[in-house]
């Protein structure tokens, strides 16, 4: 039996739009039609690797051997491509090192062009690819009778398809921005930062988010060079002596330095499988047990690694586990550990040597991802105020070029790091800039004004309310993202406290995560809690309830397998 064409959109051209077109022209299944729309003219780079999220400065955190596979490698693209375009970085064929991270913009170039080479392999293969660039879709609407979803163009025309794949990345809203004078709600598009200034600067946040800002606004203020004994200096520029830099993070912490990976995709063989927690999920009520992850998935992985270690933290709860490392990290002065563990960095790179401790978080990170919307309410409040704040800390893998910077800024003087808590306030000024309320580690209430602000907290975990197609909230195609409270009493208890987000919803006490509702093949997921088979969704903003730790293009690459792998069996059923 002869399958009838299909029409599939994939929205947004980025990272994880390419990895969506390149699991479609894999399938084999010529009988598609693919289109995909983007509002910009670059294809492949998305906001991080292209002009609206870096400069010339801005540098992956990822080396080119721990890129998932699209067509070629990025050493034969360098071999290839034109030195012009090598030439701004100081790159060359000779002298490109797959160890080592590089420059954003030009990552960027290399994702557009393995972009070129996928449409070049659809098309040889028979594939009707039809790409539309610099085209915003304004809303989808979903017409389950006609089993078609329509994708309205421009607010003007609507196009019927049998799939759409939303692949719109990130997203940065303005609140203030543009109203408030000196108030950045992002470093993005980092233009924006390149300021001649003679104030101190607040910094929200101590992310990668935060070391752009820094990035941008240090070589706006000063430059760096190489000192005699090896070490970077910074040397500000004239006018500017009362410029500085102040971040202010929760537990006034730096992120952890990149080190060297002996599983560069975060695959391992011990991991628990599908079959492994849809069994203990029937033995648990339904529930994936956070305890339970975090023993199969990180813990027992060490029997083998570090047998020492795992002596150190078998009989460890979670809490008792990051109450050990994160005392060890709050203990001592950010920047001084910023250095020991530049050394430790080097050493392991040198060596080819992981820390596996710092390793393993990640390898657990990415594998409590998928499985986290199964976590009870109870256990997803643990996950966000025990163990992510520890993630996001140990594996942001700061770049050893980063560290020197921040290390050699912090020697000039003109970068500090605060410790604010967990309530801290911004209070915007009437002339504009912030003042920044907060208290000490002895409790003791502070307050700053800074005539400039950035926002660097990272992505925002944007809210149901925010998605961005108004049709699908309107006919309530999608729910919001909630998790159910195994405890009655304990669901009761934080409902009467009226703890956030905490609510009561059909004889049920749940928690509201941010974001929508999708099931393990990133399907939107209706009102009946059954998956659309025709809307699928890989952008990451509006996710985050029920993926809270997504890691660039490790998530793109198996979020975009999960839903081929669907397309394909739902095909197979239509054709019997």
């Amino acid at each position: 039996m002869e399958t009838e064409n299909k029409r599939i959109a994939i929205l947004g051209a980025g990272p994880s739009g390419m990895f969506m077109f390149k699991r479609l022209i894999e399938s084999g299944d010529k009988n598609v039609t693919i289109e995909i729309f983007e509002r910009k003219s670059q294809v492949g780079a998305g906001m991080p690797y292209s002009t609206e999220g870096a400069n010339r400065e801005h540098i992956t955190n990822v080396s080119a051997n721990e890129i998932p596979t699209i067509v070629t490698s990025m050493q034969d693209w360098v071999d290839t491509v034109d030195n012009a375009l090598l030439q701004p970085y100081h790159i060359t064929p000779r002298n490109f090192n797959e160890y080592k991270v590089v420059p954003r913009l030009l990552f960027g170039k290399y994702l557009e062009s393995q972009f070129g080479l996928l449409c070049d392999k659809a098309r040889a293969a028979g594939f009707t690819v039809m790409l539309h660039l610099g085209t915003s879709v304004t809303d989808i609407i979903d017409k389950p009778d006609l089993q078609q979803v329509f994708v309205e163009i421009e607010g003007e025309r609507v196009e019927p398809f049998d799939a759409a794949i939303i692949c719109t990345g990130h997203n940065w809203p303005k609140k203030h921005e543009g109203k408030v004078p000196g108030y950045f709600d992002s470093p993005y598009p980092p233009v924006k930062l390149k300021l001649e200034l003679n104030h101190a600067v607040a910094i929200r946040g101590s992310s990668l988010t935060a070391i752009d800002a820094i990035r941008t606004l240090a070589r706006s203020n000063g430059k760096f060079v190489e000192g005699n004994d090896g070490m970077l200096q910074y040397i500000p520029l004239k006018g500017t002596k009362r410029f500085k830099m102040v971040m202010h993070s929760r537990n006034g912490l730096l992120p952890a330095v990149r080190f060297h990976l002996e599983d560069s995709h975060l695959q391992n063989d011990s991991l628990l499988t599908p079959e492994e927690i849809e069994q203990h999920k029937q033995e648990n009520d339904g529930f994936l047990s956070l305890d339970y992850i975090f023993e199969k998935d990180y813990k027992d992985l060490f029997k083998e690694k570090d047998r020492d270690f795992h002596k150190r933290i078998k009989d460890l709860s979670i809490e008792e586990f990051v109450d050990l490392v994160m005392g060890f990290r709050e203990n001592a002065d950010p920047f001084e550990l910023l250095r020991r563990e530049y050394v430790e960095a080097e050493q392991s790179i040198q060596k080819r040597e992981s820390v596996y401790w710092k390793e393993l978080l990640a390898v657990l990170s990415f594998a409590m991802n998928y499985p986290a919307k199964y976590l009870s309410a109870e256990d997803m409040l643990r996950l966000q105020k025990t163990l992510m704040p520890l993630i996001s800390v140990v594996i942001a893998f700061v770049p050893q070029t980063s560290c020197r910077e921040l290390i050699a800024l912090h020697n000039a003087g003109k970068l500090e790091i605060i410790s604010v808590g967990q309530e801290s306030d911004i209070e915007i000024n009437d002339n504009g800039g912030i003042t920044y309320h907060y208290c000490d580690e002895d409790n003791e209430e502070c307050s700053a004004s800074f005539k400039t602000f950035v926002d660097c907290v990272g992505q925002p975990h944007l809210s149901f309310e925010d998605f961005p197609f108004k049709s699908l909230i309107s006919r309530e195609v999608i729910t919001p993202a909630t998790l159910r409270f195994r405890s009655d009493s304990k669901g009761e208890e934080l409902f009467k406290d009226k703890t956030k987000n905490v609510k009561r919803e059909e004889g049920y006490y749940v928690l509201k995560v941010p974001g929508i509702s999708i099931n393990d093949n990133f399907q939107i997921v209706g009102p009946d809690g059954r998956g659309n088979e025709r809307l699928f969704v890989m952008a990451v903003p509006y996710i985050a309830g029920f993926n809270p730790d997504y890691s660039g293009l490790d998530f793109c690459e198996e979020a975009s397998l999960r839903i081929a792998r669907h397309l394909e069996q739902q095909s197979k059923k239509m054709s019997i």
